[in-house]
């Protein structure tokens, strides 16, 4: 499972897209923006009138947590009616005008470690919900080994991890049924909450995992939620999607983003566009791009196998001569492999090495299992016709070694290209150990 963290107002978006479904006795109103700026919340006010009417609730929304704590969250304080539109404007504009620093660890109050500085560029903005301290609740789900786990707790809110001793712990297997599942989270309600609202959070606490499970997360939290009759209010969310089931969730997801977290480097737009292209296959398309000056790239066909040639280029070269680490395997198409084999060689061929060396092209992997190796190779091959001239300009030697269904002709087919372009290759089958040719590209 690959988890990719997601913005709070998506996972808010998602949950409120089929809430009818999951929870279907509680009414959930769903005010809520993102926007970068002030300029923004202000345009969004002309379509959104609550933002004019209501108290108001803003806070960043950048994959951290600790946000009170960090005071960058602007609600209502002593007077009610506190924060306004144009407070909020006004306050967003000042957080958002030059870099902040973030706390992630805490004793008590008092940070503790260094903290991340960053530009804050998104912020979520929600009406403020009163409430008292013993309307907030915790639940969360995520994947511990082989089993699903839910939590959930009276003592929500920001002091929720020093009162973890009152979180109550539910394993599920996969092959628990519906009827088991919600025989356990019934079975399991924590003590202290209230006896008004017992059955009202087993019944969402049902609905939370069911949507947990079907929707494809792989971290659900809210903390706290606010429970008033069948009103649920969602104060705060943090969330992980499944994204190797995002072909299949295009429609349930929506258009959703997968930010790169505060104070982290923002991805390369080469990164991104296999990320997008990943989220719509059912194959694998991975890229990370760790030096890209560097000489050695890689192009390997399954997950396990890119650890192998990482480790093995390391070990012979060093981890400053690899540029790349990454994979595409799980079946991909022709047209996927051409795309994913374009954006390696387009980076590739973008300057020559330093030092005047020629640059390795390692194509690897182990031997496959129902991945057809000439169809792949066929997308590699359109790829090289497309930059051979560029790869020559640069000097690249293609190293090539697979097995599998269909591998005689993809090796054949793959040499006798490279051999047309002008290229240098050699190529080898299972016959030769799956990492040889790192030994044999750097011995040259």
């Amino acid at each position: 499972m690959a988890q990719k963290a997601i913005r709070e107002y998506d996972a808010k978006s998602i949950l409120a897209k089929h809430w009818d479904k999951y929870f279907p006795s509680f009414t959930y109103a769903y005010e809520t923006v993102m926007v970068q700026n002030g300029t923004e919340l202000q345009e969004a006010a002309k379509s959104n009138t609550w933002l004019n009417e209501k108290t108001l609730v803003a806070k960043p929304d950048m994959l951290f947590g600790k946000r009170g704590k960090n005071g960058l969250v602007l609600f209502r304080d002593a007077k009610p009616g506190d924060v306004s539109l144009a407070k909020a404007t006004s306050w967003i504009d000042e957080k958002s005008s030059e870099k902040q620093s973030v706390y992630f660890s805490f004793d008590g109050d008092t940070p503790t470690g260094e903290p991340s500085v960053d530009m804050l560029t998104h912020f979520i903005v929600e009406p403020f919900t009163p409430h008292a301290q013993e309307e907030e609740y915790y639940i969360s789900a995520t994947v511990v080994g082989d089993d699903d786990v839910l939590y959930m707790s009276a003592e929500g809110g920001m002091e929720v991890e020093e009162n973890w001793d009152k979180v109550i712990e539910v394993k599920f297997s996969i092959t628990d049924t519906e009827d088991a599942i919600e025989a356990k989270i019934r079975a399991n309600i924590p003590n202290d909450v209230a006896q008004k609202d017992k059955e009202a959070f087993a019944e969402f606490a049902i609905g939370f995992f069911r949507a947990y499970r079907e929707l494809n997360f792989a971290y659900l939290e809210i903390n706290p939620f606010v429970m008033q009759g069948n009103k649920i209010e969602l104060l705060d969310m943090v969330a992980k999607l499944d994204d190797t089931a995002g072909f299949l969730m295009v429609n349930e997801w929506g258009d959703v983003e997968y930010p790169t977290a505060f104070g982290m480097e923002a991805k390369s737009p080469e990164v991104e566009a296999i990320e997008a292209a990943d989220a719509k296959t059912g194959a694998s398309l991975k890229l990370t791009l760790l030096k890209p000056e560097a000489r050695i790239w890689t192009m390997v066909a399954g997950g396990g196998a890119s650890v192998v040639y990482a480790d093995t280029i390391a070990d012979f070269a060093g981890i400053d001569d690899l540029a790349n680490y990454g994979e595409y395997s799980g079946g991909p198409t022709t047209g996927e492999t051409k795309f994913y084999a374009e954006t390696i060689l387009d980076l590739m061929t973008r300057e020559k090495d330093a030092q005047g060396r020629d640059k390795i092209l390692i194509i690897g992997g182990a031997i496959a299992n129902f991945t057809d190796v000439a169809k792949t190779f066929t997308g590699i091959i359109q790829a090289f016709e497309g930059y051979a001239d560029k790869m020559k300009a640069v000097g690249i030697k293609i190293f090539v070694r697979r097995g599998g269904p269909n591998y005689e002709k993809g090796l054949k087919d793959i040499k006798e290209a490279a051999d047309r372009l002008g290229l240098y290759i050699e190529v080898y089958g299972p016959e030769t150990h799956v990492t040889d040719i790192v030994r044999m590209a750097l011995e040259k």
